[in-house]
C-alpha cells in the first residue's frame, strides 16, 4: 500500500497544501481569537531575517526607527475623509477601559498616518526640520472577514514608514527610491521573488494617497499577491492635520508626505512562491538556518565530527546547527529539515567517516552527492549563492511564462480566471472594465510601462494594466 504523503500536493488543493507546509514546518499556529495567529520560533526566525535586511535598507535610506502608541484617539482618524471611509470596516475600538466606559473611544492602530501626524505638526516648524524620515516596527490590527495565516490576519506585523518633505517632487521622489531601492531590492535579492512593479489604479490604491506604488509576485497557483507598497499622500493629512512648516522666504507652508510598509504577509510569499510537495525551500540569503548538520548514528567519533564541521562552517561565515539528536530516528529529522527548507543538509555517519567525506543534500535543486569533509567550508558558500540564483530564476520564468498580452477585457478575464496574468493596454480597458472585472473577482493589480517601469500617471501614453486573480 502506498505510504500517504506528508503534505498534500499542490496540484490537488493549493490551501490545503499551504496549511500543510505551515502546520508541518512549525511555521504558525492559529490564535485564540478569530483571525489571529501564534508565530513558532521557526516562522518567526524568518520574520527576523526580514526585518533585519528591511532595516539595514531602510536606515541606508535615511530614515530613523521611533515607535507611537497603538491606542489611537477615534478623533484622529475622523480627520481624514477617505482615510477612515477606507478602513471603517476593519477597525477594531475599545470603548471601556479600567471598568469603566472612555470619554472617547479608541482604535487599535490599523496604520498610524493620523497619530503621526500629530506629532509631525509639533515636530515640524521650519524648512530646516525636513525630510523628516521616521519608521516603526509594530503590530497592526485590522478586523478580517476571511483570515488565513500569514496572508490576512485580524493582528500581523509590519514595519510603516512615515516621512514629510517640502516639495512634491521630494516626496514622490522618496516614494520611489522606497519601493526600488528597500522593498524591490530586498525582495528580488533575498527573498529570490520576481516582482512586477508598478502604480495602483485609483480603484486600488491606499485610502487617503494619490498614488500607491506596488510590487506583485507570483505565486505557484498563479495568483498575485501584493507584497509591499509605497505611497505619496499628497497633502491630504497635512490639511487634516495642519502639518506646516516656515519656507525659506518666511511663508507658512503644508508639508508633502509619503508612507510605505511591508508586513509578515512576505512569509506567506516566501511559501507560495518557492515551496514545492516537500514543503519549504528558504532561499539562502533569507535562511536563518542555510546549513544542517546531522549526525546520522550516535557514534562517538561522528558526533565529534559533526560538531567540528558545524564550527568550521561558522567560521566561514554560514548561518548553521547541529542536529546531533540520534535518539530521534535520521529519516525523520532529515524529512523535517527538508519540511522547513533549510537550503543544505550535511549528514554524516560511520561510513562517510571513514570515507572522509559527507553526504551533501541540497533542497533548493533536490539531489545528494558525496562531499570531501575538508572541502565543505569552501564549497557551501557558492552553493548557496547557486541556489539563491536558481530561485530567482525559477521566479521569472514562471511569471514570464503564464503573463499573456492580450487586447480586450473578455480575453483579460479569460487568461486570468485559467490561473495566468493578463497584460493589456489600459487605455483599452479603463475604469469601466477595471469595475467589470472586480465582479468577477479579478483586480488591476498594477499599471506599468512595457520595459517594466513605472509610469508618472495613469493616462501616460502605453501604459498596460495588469489584470490576475488575488490573495
Amino acid at each position: 500500500m502506498a505510504k500517504a504523503p506528508v503534505l498534500t500536493p499542490q496540484a490537488d488543493d493549493f490551501p490545503r497544501w499551504y496549511q500543510d507546509v505551515i502546520n508541518k514546518a512549525e511555521l504558525a499556529d492559529n490564535g485564540p481569537v478569530r483571525g489571529t495567529m501564534v508565530i513558532r520560533p521557526y516562522g518567526y526566525g524568518l520574520w527576523e531575517r526580514m526585518q533585519r535586511e528591511v532595516d539595514l535598507r531602510i536606515k541606508a535610506a535615511g530614515a530613523e526607527n521611533a515607535y507611537f502608541p497603538m491606542f489611537i484617539p477615534q478623533s484622529y482618524l475622523t480627520r481624514e475623509a477617505e482615510h477612515v471611509e477606507g478602513f471603517a470596516p476593519e477597525l477594531a475600538v475599545v470603548t471601556h477601559g479600567g471598568g469603566k466606559e472612555l470619554d472617547e473611544p479608541v482604535v487599535v492602530r490599523p496604520t498610524s498616518e493620523t497619530i503621526i501626524n500629530e506629532y509631525f505638526s509639533k515636530w515640524v516648524q521650519s524648512y530646516r526640520d525636513l525630510p523628516l524620515l521616521i519608521n516603526q516596527w509594530a503590530n497592526v490590527v485590522r478586523w478580517e472577514m476571511r483570515p488565513r495565516v500569514f496572508l490576512r490576519t485580524s493582528e500581523f506585523l509590519w514595519q510603516e514608514g512615515h516621512t514629510a518633505h517640502a516639495t512634491y517632487e521630494d516626496a514622490r521622489d522618496y516614494a520611489a527610491l522606497i519601493h526600488r531601492e528597500v522593498y524591490r531590492d530586498f525582495i528580488v535579492n533575498v527573498l529570490g521573488i520576481d516582482v512586477a512593479v508598478g502604480r495602483k489604479t485609483a480603484r486600488e490604491r491606499f485610502a487617503g494617497a494619490i498614488n500607491t506604488l506596488t510590487l506583485e509576485g507570483m505565486m505557484r497557483d498563479g495568483k498575485a499577491l501584493q507584497m509591499g507598497t509605497s505611497h505619496e499622500l499628497g497633502q491630504n493629512f497635512a490639511k487634516a492635520f495642519d502639518t506646516t512648516y516656515l519656507s525659506k522666504d518666511g511663508e507658512q507652508r503644508l508639508v508633502w508626505q509619503t508612507s510605505w510598509g511591508v508586513s509578515t504577509r512576505m512569509v506567506g510569499g516566501l511559501i507560495m512562491s518557492h515551496g514545492d510537495d516537500n514543503g519549504l525551500r528558504v532561499p539562502p540569503r533569507l535562511a536563518h538556518v542555510q546549513a544542517v548538520v546531522l549526525a546520522i548514528k550516535g557514534d562517538d567519533a561522528v558526533l565529534a565530527t559533526v560538531r567540528e564541521v558545524g564550527d568550521r562552517l561558522a567560521a566561514a561565515g554560514v548561518r548553521v546547527q547541529v542536529d546531533d539528536r540520534t535518539d530521534a530516528p535520521f529519516g525523520r529529522r532529515a524529512v523535517d529539515w527538508e519540511l522547513k527548507g533549510v537550503p543544505v543538509r550535511i549528514e554524516i555517519g560511520p561510513r562517510d567517516l571513514e570515507n572522509g567525506t559527507a553526504m551533501l543534500a541540497r533542497r533548493i535543486p533536490g539531489g545528494k552527492e558525496p562531499v570531501r569533509l575538508d572541502a565543505l567550508a569552501e564549497l557551501l558558500p557558492k552553493v548557496l549563492e547557486d541556489d539563491q540564483a536558481q530561485l530567482l530564476r525559477e521566479s521569472r520564468e514562471r511569471r514570464e511564462a503564464n503573463t499573456s498580452d492580450v487586447r480586450t477585457e473578455q480575453e483579460a478575464a479569460e487568461v486570468a480566471l485559467a490561473g495566468g496574468w493578463a497584460r493589456m493596454p489600459w487605455s483599452e480597458l479603463g475604469p469601466e472594465g477595471e469595475a467589470r472585472l472586480a465582479e468577477q473577482a479579478l483586480t488591476v493589480r498594477c499599471l506599468h510601462l512595457e520595459d517594466g517601469s513605472v509610469p508618472d500617471g495613469d493616462d501616460v501614453p502605453g501604459t498596460l494594466a495588469l489584470v490576475a486573480r488575488s490573495y
